[in-house]
């Protein structure tokens, strides 16, 4: 793979790797890692700010620049591209008081009202690519919190300007983000949902990935990938750009609270089910961020591509398929790992490849008893594109404990 990897050797649950300037440590046994995602690793542990080592979750692949399912802790430097364009793409679930037994036997309307509810996709009749043609009080009410960090944002950096942030706001998106209704090991009904901080947080992670790289052309910087470009801390970029993904990270978790709360008042509604409520049994986090975090005696930058925070106690939420059971868990605050943990199963293959390798029939066999899209446009979501989710666990037992499992019933796609 890499003439730099000297030697990669196992040391109690993780796989570790020297031979770049600084070691990687994988929690992958007994799981398939691709051989590019683990060359990204390396490009990314040959980084000269890196802190200590760079680490792999069970469920990492390469992505654009970095592997996704990877923890990047920095000291005195920032890469943009770790953080990509789908700044602050996380999770929320929340408990109803809603038990099994009482939905419906046919669940197609309840996919039908939530569809109306939220907008998704890049094409919604009578929206604009999967946005609100005409906000509802909720979302204006909610943009009241975001409009002033997102003017102060446009004045300094006109280029981050998105047409119309506020049209986002409380929208799903498309590609693996999703909207799913889910019961847990006891019966009881969980709302879940995947989005991020869509077009306002693309345009800020474009404008500013592509900053940094003319940086290092300005300084001129050699890269082995110019996906690797940084701003170093105190800088104006830096500042400016720390600015910037905190407020989009911000405006993902009202965006994914926004989205509970209006699928939540259409269900109750619609009276297709019995009365119910949502319990503050609730579970929101990032796993596509950067924040700043002391480990092993030291404050550093730590990028989470692809991975949740797992201090001790904290719970989080990794992501199955569409077809398989996502988990609750409770973090077990594995110093090793940076107190992380995988976001989802992860991909084991492309989407393109998944479009050539799978049937619409095999599709559909796959989410049987699931009420969803069964079309050729999402094949490069069916189960099988993606790793075995009780292989990922049993890789990251250490570092993570499921709590409860949750099985859709309902699902909706982007």
């Amino acid at each position: 793979m890499s003439e730099n990897i000297i030697n990669t050797y196992r040391q109690d649950n993780c796989n570790i790797t020297v031979g770049a300037k600084n070691p990687i440590k994988e929690w992958t046994i007994g799981v398939e890692v691709e051989d590019q995602a683990r060359l990204q690793l390396v490009n990314a542990a040959n980084l000269p700010f890196i802190y200590k080592y760079v680490v792999g979750m069970p469920d990492m692949h390469a992505g654009i620049g970095c592997t996704v399912g990877s923890v990047i802790p920095t000291v005195g430097a920032i890469v943009p591209s770790f953080v990509g364009v789908d700044i602050g793409c996380g999770v929320i679930a929340q408990k109803t008081t809603l038990k099994r037994s009482m939905l419906p036997n046919s669940l197609r309307d309840i996919r039908l009202i939530i569809e109306k509810a939220i907008p998704h996709g890049f094409e919604t009749k009578g929206r604009d690519n999967g946005s609100w043609g005409n906000p509802p009080a909720e979302v204006n009410i909610a943009w009241t919190k975001l409009v002033g960090g997102y003017e102060d944002l446009i004045k300094k950096h006109p280029k981050c300007s998105h047409k119309n942030p506020c049209s986002q706001l409380g929208t799903l998106g498309s590609g693996n983000h999703l909207y799913e209704i889910c019961y847990d090991e006891n019966e009881e009904i969980w709302l879940l949902l995947h989005s991020g901080s869509r077009g306002p947080g693309n345009k800020i992670g474009q404008f500013f990935i592509n900053l940094a790289k003319q940086d290092m052309k300005d300084y001129f910087i050699e890269l082995s990938d110019n996906n690797l470009a940084y701003f170093p801390k105190s800088t104006d970029h830096f500042n400016d750009y720390w600015n910037a993904v905190i407020w989009a990270q911000e405006y993902a978790l009202i965006n994914r609270q926004l989205m509970v709360d209006l699928s939540y008042k259409a269900l109750k509604k619609s009276n297709i089910l019995p009365k119910f409520e949502l319990t503050d049994d609730v579970v929101q986090c990032h796993h596509n961020y950067v924040t700043v975090e002391q480990h092993f005696g030291r404050n550093v930058y730590v990028t989470r591509k692809g991975a949740i925070s797992a201090k001790k106690d904290e719970l989080g939420v990794i992501l199955a398929s569409m077809g398989t059971p996502s988990r609750i868990v409770r973090g077990l605050g594995n110093f090793d790992s940076f107190m992380s943990a995988s976001h989802g199963a992860g991909r084991r293959m492309s989407r393109t490849e998944a479009f050539k390798t799978f049937t619409l029939q095999d599709h559909a066999k796959a989410v049987k008893g699931v009420e969803c899209r069964v079309d050729k446009d999402i094949l490069d979501e069916t189960p099988a594109a993606y790793k075995d989710i009780d292989q990922v666990m049993n890789a990251q037992s250490d570092l993570v404990e499921s709590i409860h499992f949750l099985k859709q019933v309902v699902c909706v796609k982007g």
